[in-house]
């Protein structure tokens, strides 16, 4: 079965997306520093386009997780394959991941942050799938809302592929 990709937002839509997010979270963090914690690998391409934007001091850091349980249905509990390197304790601390989809390992993983006693913990999405959504997350930044489709692009892969792409496109199956 072959597949194809159709653009879905176009890479001038998704930069002046971004570039408006930034300006936003420039302007709530005014006067402060923000730690943007990055979700691999999806994640990465969105927070470095991000973190240029953002003119208030930054940091990063980068976390990998997995969910376990079925591989079609995420139990919601996480395995962390790489944890953060430093501290979060009394930071600004800014999720940044590619797509929030049903919400399960999210949530999860922003219980375990939020132990960690961070001076605030916010999340940042590239892509909200709220028809998805069976665990709610409170997603504070989300550049688009998107229909129940699989996605690629801008870092999110289909078997590893197509995360390089510089648009956001729909896999369709022939």
């Amino acid at each position: 079965m072959a597949e194809r990709v159709e653009v879905l937002l176009t890479e001038k839509e998704v930069d002046e997306r971004i570039q408006a997010i930034g300006e936003q979270i420039s302007k709530d963090y005014e006067g402060k520093e923000v730690h943007l914690i990055c979700v691999l690998k999806g994640g990465a391409f969105f927070m470095c386009e991000l973190a240029k934007r953002i003119t208030v001091p930054v940091s990063m850091d980068f976390m990998s997780v997995s969910s376990y349980g079925s591989s079609t249905v995420s139990s919601g509990s996480i395995k962390i394959v790489k944890d953060l390197d430093d501290s979060i304790m009394g930071k600004h601390v800014l999720i940044v991941e590619d797509i929030v989809d049903t919400g399960r390992t999210l949530s999860h993983l922003m219980k375990l942050l939020k132990d960690r006693n961070p001076e605030s913990l916010a999340l940042c999405t590239l892509l909200d799938k709220p028809d998805r959504r069976v665990v709610q997350v409170p997603v504070d930044y989300t550049c688009f809302q998107i229909p129940d489709e699989f996605v690629v692009g801008y870092g999110l892969d289909y078997a590893q592929r197509y995360r390089n792409l510089p648009y956001i496109g729909v896999v369709k199956f022939d």
